[in-house]
């Protein structure tokens, strides 16, 4: 059973039949699997980063923890106050009010699977930063849906300080 009490059915997802949006100049968001397609059991993304991306900004989520699985490339991601740097392979789990924030390290392309758990009705919440990126939507409908869509933003030193100084803080952790 699942968190909404349903029996999980598979779910196949044809790398070409993916749906991928572009939320940055340096950033993709492959859709593989929404809450509504897993019962809600897990929600998954894959996003793939440029060197230079700015990636995701500090935030937290309540309801759901979020894994995080490098697949290429090296990722830093911002857990609580310190910044980490993750290699391919590595794994990250972020449990719920955990603030955390993630992008590429300095002179690395990336490639990340990144799944919540329970799933959160998040591939709309995608498509919305993709129309921030076009000039069809406004920052402030993002700050209006974090409730909706459980994103909660806030400012860390830490973060800004890790992406203006290109620092890789915890290399190896």
């Amino acid at each position: 059973m699942t968190a909404d009490n349903r029996p999980q059915r598979p779910v196949l997802v044809r790398a070409e039949q993916a749906e991928t949006l572009q939320d940055g100049a340096t950033s993709l968001i492959t859709l593989l699997a929404d809450a509504g397609d897993t019962g809600g059991a897990f929600t998954a993304n894959k996003a793939t980063f440029e060197k230079g991306s700015p990636g995701a900004p500090a935030h937290f989520h309540t309801k759901a923890t979020e894994l995080f699985l490098v697949l290429d490339g090296r990722m830093r991601i911002l857990v609580e106050d310190e910044v980490l740097t993750l290699g391919k392979g590595d794994f990250l789990s972020v449990p719920p009010t955990v603030p955390h924030a993630f992008a590429p390290a300095p002179d690395s392309t990336a490639e990340l699977l990144v799944v919540f758990t329970p799933g959160l009705h998040r591939f709309d919440y995608y498509r919305l930063l993709e129309r921030v990126y076009r000039g069809e939507a406004t920052v402030q409908e993002i700050r209006d849906s974090s409730q909706t869509y459980d994103n909660h933003y806030f400012d860390s030193p830490q973060w800004q300080t890790s992406l203006a100084e290109g620092a890789t803080f915890g290399a190896g952790r």
